[in-house]
């Protein structure tokens, strides 16, 4: 049994009885109430987050939510230590692989995360609650089934000995994060029971949710379900839990915000491990204020990212960065004038019916043909079918003109690949004992 374990039979909860199988090594689960700072947060990004929703038109929400999902990919690759150029991204999506089996594979996972996160964005992943051991293995398999052969397997750099992962399936051995020792394999069903319990909406008053957005997301953590990916599948499982409650939405993501303070990221998270300091240090097994303080650090993340993106997609600012755009592909005989007229009505509308270009910016029928023709060409329309309303795409071409900040200057970027301040995690497995370098 584990040390968080073992403190677990010696606490009380106001829950139930301890005991590990029932998942009460992991208490306190939620921050207590009455915390001024954390409700002040939780106003903030509700007010904020919800006046984000409406300030994009539907149509336009597939330009944001396509772009938001690379940028998540990377910020969330970037967190375990795996860069992977967004230029390599999008080159996935499109079928286009490297022929170096490393930058291959990170590919692969690449277009593996970002279809997982597809099926969230349009309501394909199962219905109900998504912080369940259910929704967890859901994504669990749906992520692992997409990747390559040789990354479902955990090896021992020492002795070689290999581990299959096997998507969908909880770990059957012991695990160690750093300096904290996740649940024995035997337990983790009980872990996974409570957590579902704990954090449904249904039991939780709306403001009550959203501060535990936070909680949810260390304790599963904590819990360390999976040999490998635990640390992407938490933060899709907290972009999940952000939609249920109506917050989160394809067009923002708070693994961009971690990733840029992933000192502090992984250090709260950490901290969030030990047990308590004192004994006002909360009721339970685990430090209730280092829980508060991870709390408070996961919505100022997402507060700080909602804001990000609504300074990055304010009408003014981002129209005035596509006429820039346009006025250079014009200089350089790459698209119509007036293109830029024809962006500008798109925006505002959603899309544009093919037949109505001309109209639209008063040019005669062949220079509005011609004027799709080129846009198309160059990415930046698309439309369902060849007849189809059209609608505006950003192409990895344009993303760091059109909404810059997205990611870090892409000829700054290090090649995919590189390896970029893994955190070590050593799995022991049984009856062996195999220790693997891997990421958080």
């Amino acid at each position: 049994m584990s040390a968080p374990a073992k403190r677990a039979s010696k606490s009380a909860t106001r829950l139930r009885a301890a005991g590990p199988l029932a998942g009460d090594g992991m208490t306190p689960f939620l921050p207590p109430e009455g915390r001024r700072q954390l409700d002040e947060l939780v106003f903030t990004l509700t007010r904020e987050a919800s006046a984000f929703a409406g300030q994009v038109h539907p149509q336009n929400q597939l330009l944001i939510g396509g772009m938001v999902r690379s940028m998540n990919c990377y910020y969330s690759n970037l967190i375990e230590g795996h860069h992977t150029h967004p230029r390599d991204i999008d080159a996935a999506l499109g079928r286009e692989y490297a022929r170096q089996p490393e930058k291959r594979n990170l590919q692969k996972e690449a277009a593996a995360h970002i279809a997982v996160q597809e099926l969230i964005d349009t309501g394909q992943a199962p219905a109900g609650e998504p912080a369940s051991g259910e929704y967890a293995r859901w994504l669990h398999r749906e992520f692992c089934q997409r990747l390559p052969e040789e990354l479902l397997w955990v090896e021992n750099p020492d002795t070689h000995e290999r581990k299959a992962v096997r998507p969908g399936e909880l770990r059957d051995g012991g695990v160690a994060v750093g300096q904290h020792i996740p649940p024995p394999a035997a337990e983790l069903e009980g872990y996974l029971r409570r957590f579902g319990e704990v954090y449904r909406r249904e039991v939780l008053a709306p403001s009550r949710y959203v501060a535990a957005l936070g909680a949810a997301h260390h304790r599963f953590a904590w819990i360390h379900p999976f040999y490998d990916g635990n640390g992407r599948l938490g933060r899709l499982l907290s972009h999940a839990m952000l939609r249920h409650c109506g917050l989160g939405s394809s067009m923002w993501s708070v693994a961009r915000g971690l990733a840029r303070s992933v000192e502090q990221y992984k250090e709260l998270l950490a901290a969030a491990d030990q047990g308590r300091y004192t004994d006002t240090d909360g009721r339970g097994v685990l430090s209730e204020r280092a829980l508060v303080r991870f709390c408070e650090y996961f919505l100022e993340t997402a507060i700080d990212q909602v804001r990000f993106m609504a300074r990055l997609i304010e009408p003014r600012g981002l129209l005035a960065r596509l006429e820039k755009w346009c006025a250079g592909q014009e200089s350089a005989k790459r698209i119509e004038k007036r293109s830029y007229l024809l962006l500008r009505e798109i925006w505002h509308e959603g899309a544009a019916e093919r037949g109505a270009v001309a109209g639209m910016v008063n040019v005669s029928e062949r220079q509005g043909r011609e004027m799709v023709s080129r846009l198309v060409a160059e990415g930046v329309l698309v439309s369902d079918t060849p007849r189809g309303p059209l609608r505006l795409h950003c192409p990895i071409g344009v993303v760091e003109e059109w909404f810059p900040g997205v990611y870090p200057r892409f000829d700054r970027m290090p090649e995919t690949g590189a390896n970029i301040a893994a955190a070590t995690v050593i799995m022991e497995f049984h009856p062996k004992n195999i220790r693997k370098q891997s990421t958080l």
